[in-house]
């Protein structure tokens, strides 16, 4: 069983691992800028390597436990909760004539970028890269999809 706990004096390990939080986190935070959404480049940067740094933390201790990486995860899923509920709340009181929730997109995408963030944070290297990817894909892609389409449903997505 590969071990992923780090010891204080890898400096290089914890940059990397940082290093790819921040890039996978800028990497969804551009997409979200470039479509003008209030989440953006410098908010997903700061989820995805928040989320990476919570998880570091039982794993850079003396005294690793996986109760305490459990509760960490836990911990940044509970806390992203509550910024994507933020911004739904935010975006739908804007239109108070028309009570369409909006915001559910970004709100997703602000917890998915926290969990590529543990991903990273982790180590997990092949699972934040594609992690990345797919919902890169799913953002732009699947978008244009949706655009293009002849039906299309109106489900309160942006």
């Amino acid at each position: 069983m590969e071990s992923y706990s780090l010891d204080s004096n890898n400096w290089v390990g914890i940059l990397l691992r940082l290093g790819l939080a921040l890039t996978m986190g800028g990497a969804i935070g551009w997409n979200r800028q470039r479509r003008h959404k209030p989440a953006g480049l410098r908010t997903h940067m700061l989820i995805s390597i928040g989320a990476a740094l919570f998880v570091l933390i039982p794993l850079h201790s003396s005294v690793h436990s996986g109760d305490a990486a459990s509760r960490a995860i836990q911990g940044v899923a509970t806390g992203v909760g509550f910024l994507g509920a933020g911004e739904i709340l935010h975006l739908s009181r804007s239109n108070s004539s028309n009570p369409k929730v909006t915001g559910l997109t970004s709100a997703a995408s602000t917890w998915v970028t926290a969990a590529l963030g543990i991903a990273s944070g982790w180590g997990w290297w092949q699972l934040a890269v594609s992690g990345t990817v797919m919902t890169l894909m799913t953002l732009g892609f699947i978008k244009m999809l949706e655009e293009s389409s002849f039906v299309r449903l109106d489900n309160g997505d942006d």
